[in-house]
């Protein structure tokens, strides 16, 4: 009778060995005298000095990049998609006012390729260390039979912290309040299956395709990567009063500023108050997509929404800028049913 192996079934586990070989000078870049484990473990010791704390509150989230991962794939170029999830998870976390503390990170595939593997851990370590975040443990799966070769599926988990009293939740937020928006600097990890869809059933383009509106092929201008918002606006936390804060990500300018809206307050965004990127401009032609769906599916230009008192705008608008942001005033909250419009 013939002896059946793991591999028979799909799975190399030398390849997941050689993986986490690989991976480990890069995981340990990120770390610091907070970490007390090495790459390996079942668990990651991170050791959380509360001295420094009055009342810390721990602030976590979970997400994945989605589908934005195939246009890599069909690109060959990976490095982003790890950067993707580390500045996506960031902003989760920063519109509570969190400082990240550590991430861990999932990556599943149909087929291990360990350079593949080695390119999205390298963008996750690398965005790690620029917002002094440890990259201290993860998974990495190889599911032949719940993955077609090729495939990937790139997902993390961020904790960080806040003082209890420093914790942004938008219940002091009231009409006449100001919403200022940071721009995206691409789709983001947002609206990637609407996308593909435009530009490869409707358009009928490669990815590689070069597009005169864009500057670039449209692959290239789809996998810009999630930009991350801590260094422009963590630093101004102790300066200027934010009320609330608006990730704009999935449900886009429609379903996410009013999650953090308290009842009776709705916001009107004014339209053409910020740059819309090309991208957006090609998206929206190409698919004829009509106005309310394109602010619901897509960023359109926004990555970031905070809302001020109107007494704050110009001093908030002065710590943004000397930070390298670029805030706009998009809109204005007012006395409603919890929601937005656009006028």
């Amino acid at each position: 009778m013939k002896q059946v192996s793991y591999e028979d079934a799909g799975v190399n586990i030398e390849k997941g060995n050689e993986s986490v070989q690989r991976i480990k000078k890069l995981v340990k870049k990120t770390f610091n005298s907070a970490v007390l484990s090495d790459i390996g473990l079942f668990g990651g010791l991170f050791e959380f000095d509360t001295t420094k704390y009055k009342k810390p509150v721990l602030v976590s989230s979970t997400d994945g990049v989605g589908t934005k991962t195939q246009i890599g794939v069909a690109m060959k170029k990976y490095k982003g998609l790890g950067a993707d999830i580390v500045g996506h998870s960031i902003n989760d976390i920063l519109v509570q006012g969190a400082k990240p503390l550590f991430f861990l990170d999932y990556l599943a595939a149909g087929k291990l390729d360990v350079d593949v593997v080695e390119q999205i851990v390298t963008g996750m370590a690398d965005e790690c260390v620029k917002a002094g975040l440890v990259l201290i443990g993860g998974e990495t799966a190889e599911m032949p039979s719940v993955y077609q070769v090729g495939d990937y599926d790139i997902a993390g988990t961020i904790v960080g912290v806040v003082e209890k009293d420093k914790v942004i939740r938008g219940q002091n937020v009231r009409p006449g309040d100001v919403c200022l928006g940071l721009p995206s600097v691409s789709l983001h990890t947002n609206g990637y299956s609407l996308a593909r869809k435009l530009v490869t059933e409707v358009a009928g383009l490669k990815y590689t395709d070069y597009l005169p509106e864009l500057g670039g092929s449209i692959g290239d201008t789809l996998l810009v990567p999630h930009k991350s918002y801590y260094h422009e606006i963590y630093p101004i936390l102790d300066q200027v009063e934010v009320k609330a804060m608006a990730h704009i990500t999935g449900g886009g300018l429609i379903d996410n500023p009013p999650r953090v809206l308290p009842d009776g307050c709705r916001i009107r965004f004014k339209k053409g108050s910020w740059k819309v990127l090309p991208i957006f401009q090609w998206l929206v032609k190409t698919g004829n997509i009509a106005e309310f769906e394109a602010y619901r599916s897509l960023n359109m230009g926004v990555g970031m929404v905070i809302i001020v008192g109107k007494s704050e705008v110009d001093k908030t608008v002065a710590a943004l800028k000397k930070t390298g942001a670029d805030p706009s005033v998009i809109g204005e909250v007012f006395a409603g049913e919890k929601g937005v419009e656009f006028v």
